[in-house]
C-alpha cells in the first residue's frame, strides 16, 4: 500500500500547466447543447457559455479558479499524503493506471484543486472539483485535500469556497472514500462553530457522496445554471428502481423550486455573487464599523402616544392606507436602501415561499440580512407572492437566514405586513404553527441586533414571527393586530360588514401601538402615505433604522438577549 496523490504543493505540479495540445484550439467550436457554431475565441472568453442557447459548457478546475479568483492570486494549499489504491481495484484496468492517465489528461495530481486566494481584495480559501478527472470523485485525496482546505480556513479565519462537480464517491476505493462525506462534513461544522462563511457553487453534475456531504452544507447553495444535482444519478435510479423521471428532473431550477439552493445564476454572475456575499462575512471581522453620523440623522419621529392624533373614527381608513397596494414592498425598500442586495431563498427542506423574502445587502457600509413579507402591486403579483402570507417554508427560510446572520455577526431588519400567516390546507399540513412557534423562540436568543419595522399591515402570529425584536418601528398608517378587522367582525359581530366598527376597537393604529409600548417609534409617512412617496417613504425608514442600528450595533451581545427578552416579559404586566 503506497501514500501519494495528496502530497504536499511543493510534490505536486503545479494546476496550471496541463500538457500542451496537441495542436490549435480550434477556430469554430459547436455548443454542444444547441450545436450552433460559436467562434471558438469568443466561446472561451464567455466562459463557455453559448451566446446562442445559453448552454454552459464544462470548465476546468484551473479555469474555474481564474473565473472566480483574482490574477494571480491563488496559492496552492498542502494537504498530508493518502493511500493510493487500499483495495488493489481492478476492473478492466488496474486503478493505478487510471489515476495515471486521468493526471496526464488532465495535468492535475486530483480531482480537486485547493489553495488560498483572493476575490476584489477578500481572502477566501478555495476547493474546486474537476469532472474531467475520473468524474470528479470523491476519493481519499480529494477527501483530505477538502478537508485541509477547511482546516486552513478555519486557523486563518477566511471564508471556504467549495465548486463541486462529482459523480460521486470513488468505488475503487471502496469505504475509505465513503468515509470521507464525514470527514469533511465533519472539518465544514467546525466552521459553523467559528462563525466562519462557507459558500458552495454547484456545477454539473453534483451527485453522490459530494452532494451528500460538504456540496449542501455551504452556508449560501449557489447552483450555476444548468446544473443537475442529486443524491442518486438519473441513471442509477431509473436503471434500479425502474422508474420514469420527471422532466427537469434534478436541475437547478427545480431544486430552487424545492427551496434546496439559494439561487440559480448564469456564469459570469456567479463572482459578483461571491463578492458580495464575502464583503458581508468581512464586516464583523473588521470590528462592526458604524458611521458616525448615523446617530443624528434620523427623522423626527413619534415615541409618545401623545404625539400622534387621537381619532378612533380613523381606524378604518388607516386600514385602507395600511393595505393600499402601492406602498412599498420588502424587495421595494431593499432596491431603494440596500446596495449589491443579494437574495438567499429556500429553506432547505421543502420549498422557497415567495411571499417571505430574504437576502444580504449594504445598508451604507452596514450589511445587514434584511427579511420581509412580500405583498406585490397588482393582482398578479399578489396572487403570485400570496398576498404576503407565509407559508411553513417562509418561516422557515426566515430562520434560516436569521442563523445565518448570528453565524456572521450581521445585524437583522425584518419589515412586517401581511394580513396574517396563510391557514390553508397545505400550510397546516406543512407544520405552520410550528413554524411559527419556532421563529418566536429563535427570536429570542439571537445575539445580534434585530429591528423591525411595520410597514403595512401587521396580522397575528405572521407578523409577530418576525417581529420579536430588540426595536420595533411602524410607519405612521401601520397596523397591528392579534385578528384581521373582518375576522373580529365575522366572529364577534357575526358580520364582515362590521369591519370598520372592529377595527376601531381593536384600536390597532400607531397610536394605541405606541401607549401599550408594542412599537417604540412610528416613522412619519409623506403626506397622502406611504404609497404617493414610496421613495422618500423608504429614506425615512432607512435613516430611523441606521440610527437605531448606530445604538444597537455596539452593545455586548448578551445584554441584547437579556434587554429584548425583558421587553416582551413585560408584556401584559400592570405599571
Amino acid at each position: 500500500m503506497t501514500a501519494t496523490s495528496a502530497a504536499p504543493a511543493s510534490r505536486t505540479p503545479t494546476p496550471f500547466a496541463p500538457p500542451a495540445p496537441a495542436e490549435p484550439a480550434p477556430l469554430w467550436v459547436h455548443c454542444p447543447g444547441c450545436a450552433a457554431p460559436v467562434y471558438g475565441e469568443h466561446f472561451r472568453r464567455g466562459l463557455r457559455v453559448c451566446p446562442a442557447c445559453a448552454h454552459h459548457d464544462r470548465l476546468g478546475a484551473a479555469e474555474r479558479v481564474g473565473q472566480l479568483t483574482d490574477p494571480g492570486s491563488y496559492r496552492p494549499l498542502a494537504a498530508a499524503p493518502t493511500v493510493c489504491d487500499p483495495l488493489g481495484f481492478t476492473d478492466t484496468r488496474p486503478y493505478p493506471d487510471r489515476l495515471e492517465q486521468a493526471r496526464r489528461d488532465t495535468g492535475l495530481s486530483e480531482a480537486v484543486l485547493c489553495g488560498t486566494a483572493t476575490r476584489d481584495g477578500h481572502p477566501l480559501v478555495l476547493a474546486v472539483m474537476d469532472f474531467a478527472f475520473m468524474g470528479g470523485s470523491l476519493g481519499c485525496a480529494v477527501g483530505e485535500q477538502v478537508t485541509a482546505a477547511a482546516e486552513h480556513a478555519l486557523a486563518t479565519g477566511t471564508p471556504l469556497v467549495i465548486v463541486s462537480a462529482s459523480g460521486g464517491a470513488r468505488m475503487q476505493e471502496g469505504a475509505l472514500a465513503l468515509m470521507q462525506m464525514a470527514k469533511t462534513s465533519q472539518a465544514l461544522a467546525d466552521l459553523d462553530d467559528a462563525g466562519l462563511l462557507t459558500v458552495s457553487v454547484v456545477t454539473d453534475p453534483t451527485y453522490g457522496g459530494v452532494a451528500a456531504s460538504y456540496a449542501t452544507l455551504g452556508d449560501v447553495i449557489l447552483a450555476e445554471a444548468g446544473a443537475h444535482m442529486g443524491f442518486a444519478g438519473p441513471r442509477v435510479i431509473a436503471g434500479t428502481l425502474r422508474q420514469t423521471l420527471p422532466e427537469c428532473f434534478q436541475t437547478a431550477e427545480t431544486l430552487l423550486a424545492g427551496g434546496l439552493v439559494d439561487g440559480v445564476l448564469r456564469r459570469p454572475e456567479l463572482a459578483a455573487a461571491l463578492t458580495r456575499l464575502l464583503a458581508a462575512a468581512s464586516w464583523a471581522r473588521r470590528g462592526r464599523p458604524m458611521p458616525a453620523e448615523w446617530r443624528d440623522n434620523a427623522p423626527p419621529l413619534a415615541r409618545r402616544a401623545e404625539d400622534l392624533p387621537e381619532d378612533d373614527t380613523a381606524a378604518w381608513a388607516t386600514v385602507t392606507l395600511a393595505r393600499d397596494p402601492g406602498r412599498p414592498t420588502t424587495l421595494d425598500y431593499a432596491g431603494h436602501l440596500l446596495e449589491d442586495f443579494q437574495e438567499l431563498r429556500g429553506d432547505r427542506a421543502s420549498g422557497d415561499c415567495p411571499a417571505i423574502v430574504g437576502g444580504i445587502g449594504r445598508l451604507g457600509p452596514v450589511p445587514v440580512m434584511l427579511i420581509g413579507h412580500q405583498k406585490g402591486h397588482d393582482t398578479r403579483e399578489l396572487v403570485a407572492r400570496n398576498f404576503g402570507m407565509g407559508s411553513p417554508a417562509g418561516f422557515r427560510k426566515s430562520a434560516r437566514l436569521m442563523r445565518l446572520a448570528a453565524k456572521l455577526g450581521l445585524p437583522i431588519l425584518t419589515l412586517i405586513d401581511t394580513p396574517g400567516a396563510h391557514a390553508g390546507v397545505e400550510a397546516e399540513a406543512g407544520g405552520q404553527a410550528h413554524a411559527i412557534a419556532e421563529n418566536l423562540r429563535l427570536m429570542s436568543r439571537l445575539p445580534v441586533p434585530i429591528v423591525a419595522v411595520i410597514t403595512g399591515e401587521g396580522g397575528s402570529g405572521g407578523a409577530l414571527a418576525l417581529g420579536v425584536a430588540d426595536r420595533v418601528l411602524a410607519l405612521g398608517n401601520a397596523v397591528y393586530s392579534v385578528i384581521s378587522p373582518e375576522g373580529c367582525a365575522a366572529i364577534l359581530w357575526r358580520d364582515a360588514a362590521a369591519a370598520p366598527t372592529a377595527a376601531a376597537a381593536l384600536r390597532l393604529g400607531a397610536r394605541e401601538l405606541l401607549r401599550q409600548g408594542i412599537v417604540d417609534a412610528v416613522v412619519p409617512e409623506p403626506e397622502g402615505g406611504a404609497h404617493r412617496h414610496p421613495a422618500l417613504t423608504a429614506r425615512l425608514v432607512g435613516q430611523a433604522v441606521a440610527a437605531t442600528l448606530h445604538e444597537l450595533v455596539p452593545a455586548d451581545p448578551a445584554r441584547l438577549v437579556a434587554d429584548r427578552r425583558a421587553r416582551f416579559r413585560r408584556f401584559g404586566l400592570r405599571a
